[in-house]
């Protein structure tokens, strides 16, 4: 078998709400990741690493180190390090682009500060006055999706440096009154076990959804798992191949829902239903409420519709508010999920409106 071959992403038994809140956040990337609970075993580090098969093209400059779209003319662009693409940009000549598959990074488990923020030359600083620098996996990762395995042991001070540029989409290097800034706009999609300690609350709430895994009950379930994860050991290359069809199927999807986005309309009844959602829950502010509907968006561009259902407010619900509901610091996500279920039947009794827990 190749070790660098990747288990197809449409192969994975079961697990749809993980799968489906990975597909949202390709639809529309301002969702702001997601994350996976689960005990282990559950296919979460696989569901992520498939997606690098199935991630839409985006536009990029050729041998960018932060991936910047030909059209992007920043500071950053007028301080590039690379000679001919500065001197194109100043120069206001055309730059040559490529295409290429969003990337799909992975923090390595104990990166220092410097690995992912990136470092600055000082001394080549001071002698010649140009800023060299040695990017980081933030410079990497921009305009695509941080992937983070045991998200809840990671180092205090790299979460702070994750917070910082998920929240400014920014990533500044400094050192010794010099810096250096880039852009560093991604998807964060973490996955733990909660068995192995809980996430800080500053960011857990960055996560735009969440979702939990646990093992499949079905026993024709678990035993199609036996049998493909036995294909894909044994022949890895036929197994993906078999795949293949189903994979642009779903990549085509994917595109289709990105174009349909922003066309898809949200009326004034559905947004009053997500405002009751979250009232009825106890979000604290506003997160919650902007990332619920713009999930309920992604879900009808994702099934070729350009307004919203009630349907899609339900479903947003599940995605988008598990981690956000008031509770005391041990209640289990499961707990908040249920909670958000029961809120369902009464509202779908009545106008489609949140009455009641």
């Amino acid at each position: 078998m190749n070790d660098c071959t990747i288990y197809p992403f449409v192969a994975i038994v079961g697990q749809e709400q993980m799968k489906l809140a990975l597909i949202l956040n390709l639809v529309n990337p301002t969702l702001s990741g997601v994350l996976i609970r689960g005990e282990k075993g559950t296919a979460k580090s696989t569901a992520v690493r498939a997606l690098a098969e199935i991630l839409p093209e985006i536009t990029v400059v050729r041998d960018c180190p932060f991936h910047l779209a030909p059209e992007d003319d920043t500071t950053l662009c007028r301080e590039c390090f690379r000679t001919e693409c500065r001197e194109a940009r100043l120069l206001q000549k055309p730059v040559e682009a490529v295409s290429r598959r969003i990337s799909v990074v992975e923090l390595p488990v104990g990166a220092t500060e410097d690995r992912v923020v990136g470092t600055l030359d000082l001394e080549h600083a001071l002698q010649k006055g140009e800023k060299r620098v040695e990017p980081g996996l933030l410079a990497s990762v921009h305009r695509g999706i941080l992937y983070i395995d045991e998200v809840n042991l990671l180092d205090d001070h790299v979460v702070d440096v994750l917070l910082d540029s998920a929240a400014m989409g920014v990533n500044t290097i400094e050192r010794e009154g010099v810096s250096f800034s880039h852009p560093a706009r991604f998807v964060l999609v973490g996955t733990m076990n909660p068995e192995e300690g809980e996430l800080r609350p500053q960011l857990l709430d960055r996560f735009g959804l969440c979702v939990r895994v646990e093992g499949i009950t079905d026993r024709d379930a678990r035993v199609q798992v036996m049998q493909r994860r036995v294909a894909f050991d044994e022949d890895a290359a036929r197994f993906v191949q078999s795949w293949e069809g189903e994979s642009r199927d779903l990549v085509e999807r994917i595109e289709a829902a990105r174009a349909l986005y922003p066309r898809v309309e949200i009326g004034l009844e559905r947004l009053y239903a997500i405002a009751d959602y979250c009232l009825e829950v106890g979000v604290d502010g506003h997160r919650g409420d902007i990332i619920m509907m713009k999930t309920a968006k992604a879900l009808a561009a994702f099934n070729h519709r350009t307004e919203v259902r009630s349907e899609d407010v339900d479903g947003a619900a599940e995605l988008a508010l598990p981690h956000r509901v008031r509770r005391q610091p041990l209640m289990d996500v499961a707990e908040s999920v249920e909670k958000v279920r029961r809120m369902k039947a009464p509202a779908q009794k009545t106008t489609g409106r949140i009455t009641a827990l």
